[in-house]
């Protein structure tokens, strides 16, 4: 008896990322035919080549999220080769450091504007375009391929799709406020799309992954030599398991949830994979 996903086409969007590239890798491993889609085709191209190391089918589809004419046209593309898309991994999203102030907290300083925007600046100092742009990336770029390949979806029989929460879903961290609004949305999405695409026998639900490091968050969780920054030590102090995560601990989440067979009475609801940092309050 074959996988869940064996022989069906799963897009996975953000393929290149940390986490995405190896959920990407165990799709095709378990039999699906991959379509990578990610802004930088270098990226893809990495994960691609993994794939192909396995003896895995994938493709590499770059193209942006927040564009609707882009997502159809690589949906189309996608269909008219391999068939409908009926597994949608809506990894794609992130952050911008214009739009998280250094400071922690209201002070004296934020009364006058910031001499060095570089190194210490306060929330009248973000840029909103760069507020604006974290919060498209990770609302409308969950949206807008759930639209296309949601429709694909629905006129093949059914499907199964995944979106990307965090930690900032349930409590916002410190610094970064439009990356904790927009994925709380997600979570919000998430119920809403569920219930519209049942009928449709579309499962929606999401993944709320804790701190898995990655190139990104090195540079503010770790010091260069490997050790913890003053905010990793933090985030260890709301730890229970007193670790980052690895991408392949997300993978037995991931899995369940895409799985019909396993899940198929599971719609609408965000699962944290998180260390226990939701559980412990840090003291």
């Amino acid at each position: 008896m074959g996988s869940y996903c064996e022989g069906k086409v799963a897009v996975v969007t953000g393929a290149g990322g940390t986490l995405c590239s190896v959920i990407a890798a165990d799709l095709a491993k378990k039999g699906a035919k991959v379509v990578l889609v990610g802004r930088t085709a270098v990226k893809l191209e990495k994960t691609a080549a993994v794939i192909a190391s396995a003896g895995g089918v994938s493709r590499i589809e770059p193209g942006d999220v927040t564009d609707e004419r882009a997502m159809q046209a690589i949906a189309d593309r996608v269909a008219a080769d391999w068939g409908p898309c009926r597994i949608l991994v809506n990894g794609a999203g992130g952050n911008n450091v214009k739009a998280m102030p250094t400071r922690l907290r209201f002070s004296e300083a934020d009364l006058t504007p910031t001499a060095d925007f570089e190194k210490d600046r306060g929330f009248w100092d973000i840029d909103l375009e760069a507020f604006k742009s974290v919060l498209e990336i990770n609302t409308l770029g969950t949206v807008i391929p759930s639209k296309v390949f949601g429709m694909q979806m629905a006129k093949s029989g059914g499907g199964s799709i995944l979106n990307f929460a965090s930690m900032n879903t349930y409590r916002p961290l410190t610094r970064v406020a439009p990356y904790a609004m927009s994925k709380a949305a997600i979570a919000n999405w998430t119920m809403f799309f569920a219930q519209y695409m049942a009928p449709a026998k579309v499962r929606v639900n999401a993944v709320a992954p804790g701190f898995f490091v990655n190139e990104r968050s090195k540079a503010y969780l770790m010091t260069p030599d490997g050790g913890l920054s003053a905010r990793g030590e933090q985030v260890m102090s709301h730890s229970c398991i007193k670790r980052f995560g690895e991408a392949s601990e997300l993978l037995g989440c991931v899995n369940w949830l895409l799985d019909d067979a396993q899940a198929g009475f599971v719609t609408g609801i965000t699962v944290p994979v998180d260390g226990g940092f939701l559980a412990s309050a840090g003291v």
